[in-house]
């Protein structure tokens, strides 16, 4: 008997499909066309080939910044998975307690970047600032405009304040998942409370982990709207990473084909990071 193909569902998928090339196949097309291509204005375009993406494989300023980016997201992991841990073991798992801790934690997550940013800015400000006017008051000199130190630990405890709920959420999420059977039977053996953490609570939370440090490395990598409104990049260099770079040459320089070229760059460098984190951490659950 033969069958009979119904492909009207593809139809209700036409859409989406449509929206993505407009989203994102056709800018990403338009960025590869100008990469290697070079311009003098009015719409005239001259074959570059790879001459671009050997310029910015060649700056010193390319590979400062992809530094500054590395140091950032490990510092950034290093910190907000295993605070996100702490705070999650931590958090009530019943009673009125769950909805309001819940809520603390999703409220930083609803804050727009580029207010955040601006919260930040002014409550680090020496003069009408709450941070740094208190800190000031202590004798403590600090200036996130001016020492590149202060300006790093401004960014870093920001992104801490704002992202750390995220993975408290999925590590949350992952820990009420375990069913009551695990701690009791636990109880029964007499296991010590880091017992109970390494082979119940952390194997099942390897999933939600899996993904947390998935989208922290990704988000922070590609950071620009926080440091940029905090600190431009400054003072100096110090905090202008691969994002406010580019923007910088796209928009400040107008170097459209440099910065073309480095933007897929960018993006290869995100893409090959992330398969090589997923890769890792499967590939140790599956062994586990």
């Amino acid at each position: 008997m033969q069958k009979t193909w119904n492909n009207k569902a593809w139809f209700l998928v036409l859409p989406v499909l449509v929206l993505v090339a407009f989203s994102a196949v056709i800018p990403l097309m338009t960025v590869v066309n100008y990469s290697v291509q070079d311009t003098f204005g009015n719409n005239e375009f001259f074959w570059a080939g790879t001459d671009w993406f050997e310029e910015i494989l060649h700056s010193a300023r390319f590979w400062e910044a992809l530094q500054r980016n590395l140091f950032f997201s490990f510092i950034i992991l290093a910190l907000q998975i295993p605070l996100g841990i702490f705070i999650a073991l931590n958090m009530p798992k019943s009673g009125i307690g769950v909805p309001v801790c819940l809520v603390l934690m999703a409220l930083p997550l609803l804050i727009p970047w580029n207010v955040v940013g601006t919260i930040w800015q002014v409550f680090g400000r020496v003069d009408i600032g709450l941070l740094g006017y208190t800190l000031r008051a202590l004798g403590v000199d600090y200036n996130y405009v001016r020492d590149p130190v202060d300006a790093w630990i401004t960014i870093i405890v920001m992104d801490v304040w704002h992202w750390t709920s995220l993975v408290v959420l999925l590590c949350y999420a992952g820990l009420v998942s375990i069913p009551d059977a695990y701690y009791q039977a636990a109880k029964i053996d007499g296991a010590s409370r880091w017992s109970v953490f390494r082979y119940i609570q952390l194997p099942k939370m390897k999933r939600v982990l899996l993904i947390a440090v998935l989208l922290r490395f990704m988000d922070s990598f590609m950071i620009y709207t926080e440091p940029f409104v905090v600190t431009g990049g400054g003072p100096g260099n110090s905090t202008t990473f691969l994002s406010i770079d580019l923007v910088k040459m796209a928009v400040g320089q107008f170097d459209l084909g440099p910065a073309a070229a480095m933007s897929i760059i960018y993006f290869l460098i995100i893409l090959l990071l992330s398969w090589v984190f997923y890769t890792v951490m499967t590939s140790s659950d599956a062994n586990g």
